[in-house]
């Protein structure tokens, strides 16, 4: 059995903490913990040994095996060879991929998921769905207090994960409109900042996508009150808020959805084309 395997120092350990309000999350990860100790125990392992052998510490699997610790992808892989398990460890990865990522996160990638139509203008930053990995990272260290690294890391790959949106089929219709304001900062440096730029680029020749950008001196315009966001789903039901309007709570009445796609309606009206703001995200780029 290997033993060489590095043993990650206690305070860089990898695993990402649950959700304490998250129940369903709570009893998954619990029942994969307990089905891990007993794999282990049933081939005569102590902790400490198979903590060698798959590079964690040994304190590090008493919490993935208590429920604490959402174990990683590539851990449940190394855990399979280590306690011979022949493929079941490995295929504990599905019901932990569902659980990784918080619950409000989760929720959010589900109802997109479920949308047909997205509406979204943003007054501070770009979209969560628009920007790349180096950007994300870079945006979520702006917080204050700095949350951990391994906290930092959930959230960017949950935010990632929200992507697959675009490989949807069939493909739904996409509308950003993205304030002057929020390109010109070059959020993670020039280098991060040049190529989230040319990823809206690419984003933006999608033909199910529609990137506008309001330029700065449009100040006229409803969206002086902060986001608006709109998911419009195939049975004819929607869901939206605004920072401003209805305590910033999601909504789904008609009337009060009305208002936000009213207030959407001008401030796509009052931004630049689709056309012109890619030519504008081109400027952009080459001055860069």
């Amino acid at each position: 059995m290997a033993t060489d395997v590095e043993v990650v120092g206690e305070a860089d350990e990898p695993g990402w903490e649950v959700d304490p309000d998250d129940e369903w999350g709570i009893a998954v990860i619990a029942t994969v913990g307990r089905q891990l100790r007993l794999r282990r125990e049933a081939v005569g392992m102590r902790a400490a040994d198979f903590g060698k052998a798959v590079g964690y510490g040994e304190d590090m699997v008493y919490k993935i095996e208590s429920g604490k610790r959402i174990p990683r992808p590539e851990f449940l892989d190394t855990a399979d060879g280590v306690l011979r398990a022949g493929g079941l460890v490995s295929a504990m990865k599905e019901d932990v991929e569902k659980v990784r990522y918080p619950k409000k996160v989760r929720d959010l990638a589900q109802m997109e998921a479920k949308a047909v139509e997205l509406l979204s203008y943003g007054n501070h930053n770009l979209h969560g769905l628009l920007q790349t990995r180096e950007y994300a990272w870079a945006l979520m260290r702006t917080r204050r207090p700095v949350p951990e690294e391994d906290l930092l890391e959930q959230a960017v790959a949950a935010r990632m994960a929200r992507k697959s949106i675009f490989d949807r089929s069939p493909a739904p219709e996409l509308s950003f409109v993205l304030e002057e304001t929020a390109l010109r900062r070059p959020v993670g440096g020039k280098m991060v900042w040049r190529r989230q730029l040319e990823h809206l680029l690419e984003v933006g020749q999608l033909r199910n996508v529609e990137i506008q950008v309001m330029p700065t001196d449009r100040w006229d315009h409803p969206g002086t009150g902060g986001r608006i966001q709109v998911l419009k789903f195939d049975d004819g039901t929607a869901l939206g808020r605004m920072d401003d309007e209805f305590n910033g709570r999601p909504v789904s009445d008609p009337k009060q959805l009305r208002i936000l796609e009213l207030r959407y309606g001008i401030i796509r009206a009052e931004a630049l084309t689709a056309r012109e703001s890619l030519a504008f995200i081109r400027q952009l780029v080459g001055e860069s």
